[in-house]
């Protein structure tokens, strides 16, 4: 299991300069030598102090963002003034350099990222939009990941992670959800991210989509049941362990108190299911979201109930 847990200082991508301009709108002015831009770090920084002359407290593992206050700052300055303070920027060896609001850069940041070896790109948001699109394309790039063994379904909304030892039946019970019409995220390897205190699950990409069943082999889901089966990511909101039946050990019968397991730091509830022969897991699990749901209302069935026979015994004992 991969645990990556500091975004700011450990967690290195390298992303295609190519991919990164396109998933963020972006115009490629000047792409450098390298193929991909490395980044480690959420964080979005606006150069105006370090093109000033102050260079304290600079971190230049940060995405530039060139906004309005840093252009007009140029522009006052004279063409030998704009060229020092440019390669003051570009000289940092910054993963690149952004210039909000479509504005055409001076030919004096062309050369810099030139000269310097240093991305440049144009985008044609307002610089605020800028930075809050790229801090979120960040934290979804640099998140802790892990990966597990187990299915990821979309069962009415509610995002369920079904683990259990091989063979107990995860993907037949899956199968089953996705026949009753939820959605399938992945099987057998579920990609999990830790975005803000949520822990988003996803399929390997070779995988995606795909279902082995035994004694049947590999289906294809979305190709059989249509695109309204599938979903390329979820949140996990419940995690569902199936455990072979035991005659002489005690399971859950009322579920007052919610358990938990713990991915990544984030508290999941988690629901052990016995499987025993004859048993439809499928509609268990379909129950078992609608049941989380309601208590997220904060409508709890088994303290309801329990209320109910406290009262009844209370009035029985007064009579």
């Amino acid at each position: 299991m991969d645990k990556r847990n500091s975004v700011e200082e450990e967690i290195t991508e390298k992303v295609l300069i190519d991919d990164f301009a396109k998933e963020n709108g972006l115009e490629i002015l000047y792409r450098s030598d390298n193929e991909y831009i490395t980044f480690s770090t959420v964080t979005i920084n606006r150069p105006g102090l370090l093109l000033a002359g102050f260079s304290d407290y600079f971190e230049n593992t940060r995405i530039q963002a060139i906004g309005n206050a840093e252009t007009y700052y140029l522009k006052s300055l004279s063409v030998e003034n704009r060229i020092e303070a440019l390669d003051k920027l570009f000289s940092q060896k910054v993963p690149c350099v952004i210039v909000a609001r479509g504005v055409e850069p001076f030919s004096e940041m062309l050369n810099a990222a030139r000269m310097n070896n240093v991305p440049l790109l144009v985008s044609p948001k307002r610089t605020f939009e800028l930075v809050n699109d790229l801090t979120e394309y960040l934290n979804k790039l640099l998140a802790p990941v892990c990966n597990t063994h187990g299915v990821l379904i979309d069962v009415n909304g509610i995002g369920v992670l079904i683990n259990g030892k091989s063979g107990i039946g995860k993907s037949e019970t899956a199968l089953e959800l996705v026949h009753r019409g939820h959605r399938l995220v992945a099987d057998d390897v579920v990609i999990m991210k830790k975005i803000k205190d949520e822990i988003i699950g996803t399929a390997p990409e070779s995988i995606r989509f795909f279902m082995e069943i035994r004694g049947v082999g590999i289906i294809d889901v979305r190709r059989m049941f249509g695109i309204g089966s599938i979903l390329f990511n979820k949140k996990i909101d419940i995690a569902v362990e199936l455990v072979k039946w035991e005659q002489d050990k005690e399971y859950e019968r009322l579920g007052k108190d919610i358990k938990y397991t713990e991915i990544m730091g984030i508290k999941i509830p988690k629901i052990t299911i016995p499987v025993i022969p004859g048993r439809n897991l499928a509609i268990v699990i379909e129950v078992a979201a609608r049941n989380f749901y309601l208590r997220k209302l904060g409508y709890n069935s088994a303290a309801v109930l329990d209320e109910k026979v406290k009262k009844e015994w209370a009035s029985g004992f007064e009579s």
